[in-house]
């Protein structure tokens, strides 16, 4: 009987250790999570400043009528962004989901931004269509939503870009 008792003591050691690795495990996992977290928001401090951030959006305003195949950036008349859609990030930007196309460092003064729509419209015609936007950079973040939309009766997409405040 002692011996038993002497091989489930020495058994429960073993095990008590185990859940006192696991619990130190979690906890370093924990730390390493907040590390990385802190590591990242301390990157965009550095590779984007305030003062001369440029952040783009993208909304789709009508439901179904625009099946979004593609978007192109270019800023300045240098590509700085493309993007291809997947059906399922079509259907989150048709229920009113917000997409953040580029992020980039931009000198104050004026400048250009192109876009170049390439979709499917609710007729089934491929249509490709280009936008220009002229705009100032200010000191401070600038953030620009770009809005696609495809009134009827035509369904012809519409590109339109507002600076968010």
């Amino acid at each position: 009987m002692a011996a038993l008792i002497a091989l489930a003591f020495s058994l429960g050691a073993p095990l008590a250790r185990a859940s006192e690795l696991d619990h130190e495990i979690d906890q370093l996992k924990a730390q390493v999570a907040q590390h990385s977290a802190a590591v990242y928001t301390f990157e965009q401090k550095i590779l984007y400043p305030a003062s001369t951030r440029l952040a783009v959006f993208l909304t789709q305003v009508g439901q179904a009528a625009l099946s979004l195949d593609a978007v192109e950036l270019f800023l300045n008349g240098q590509p700085v962004t493309s993007h291809l859609y997947s059906e399922r990030e079509r259907d989150s930007l048709e229920q009113g989901g917000v997409q953040q196309l580029f992020v980039g460092n931009l000198p104050n003064g004026e400048h250009e931004l192109k876009i170049v729509v390439s979709a499917r419209s609710v007729k089934d015609t491929y249509v490709r269509r280009e936008a220009i936007h002229r705009f100032e950079k200010r000191p401070g973040s600038t953030r620009l939503q770009l809005s696609l939309d495809a009134p009827a009766p035509d369904f012809a997409p519409r590109v339109s870009l507002v600076d968010w405040k």
